[in-house]
Order: C-alpha cells, then structure tokens, then sequence
C-alpha cells in the first residue's frame, strides 16, 4: 500500500502527459513519433528522465545482457510505449518481465494507438487496473 500511495502522484502526472500526446496527435502514428512527444511532455513537466535506455537484464544476481527501455522517470518508473490496435498479453508479460530483470517497482504500459488513450499501471508482483 506504501508503495501505491508513494508513486501514485507520479504516476499520474506521467499518464497526464500522454493525455496531452494523444488529444494533440490521435491514434495512427509509429510508436517513435509518440515517444518523442513524451519526452517533450516530460521535460516540460521537470521530471528526471532517460529516453531509450539500455538497462542491465539479470538472472539470479548475475548481469545477463542489457535490454531497451522506451522511459525511465524518476529513476523509479519504467514506461513502456506501444502504438498498437489493442494491448494483449505479450505486451503485459513484456513490461512485468522488464519490472523483474531490471530490479524496478512500479511500470507503466501505454498505447498510444487506439482511438482512445489506453495504460495501465503495474507494480512488481501486482497489477492495477486502468488509472483513472
């Protein structure tokens, strides 16, 4: 519970700006055109942010490779963007697998391509349903 209470003022803010995206662009471009639009949404929100990170991906303690992030906010926020027609259970176990191999809480899922907005929140071992 200290966890939801501690990350979701962040997190709202974070699905605010790809609010912003959305009703500024639609539905309908590739996945980089609104990845570049979060990271001017985020800078001017003043969040700390990486875009397109290579994270390390462990097993059992042990360095394995290293995989791309689309976002990290905050150091404590990992964001995976899609442009798709609907998110499915790949696109789950994707960001739950990134929360794992890279030691993180609190991920957030969001698809930028349908006719509306669609995310959702996910934090390690627990998933929540669509921020409101």
């Amino acid at each position: 519970m200290l966890l939801d209470i501690r990350h979701n003022a962040l997190t709202k803010d974070i699905i605010g700006c790809a609010m912003r995206v959305h009703s500024t662009l639609g539905h309908g471009f590739p996945e980089v055109i609104y990845q570049r639009s979060m990271a001017v949404e985020l800078e001017s929100t003043g969040f700390l942010f990486s875009r397109e990170i290579h994270l390390p991906v462990y097993y059992k303690g042990v360095e394995m490779g290293a995989r791309r992030a689309d976002f990290l906010v905050e150091k404590t926020v990992l964001i995976e963007l899609k442009a798709t027609a609907t998110l499915d259970k790949s696109h789950y176990a994707q960001i739950i697998n990134y929360l794992t191999a890279f030691q993180l809480e609190v991920g957030l899922l969001i698809n930028f391509g349908e006719p509306s907005l669609t995310f959702k929140r996910f934090l390690k071992n627990h998933s929540s349903d669509r921020l409101q």
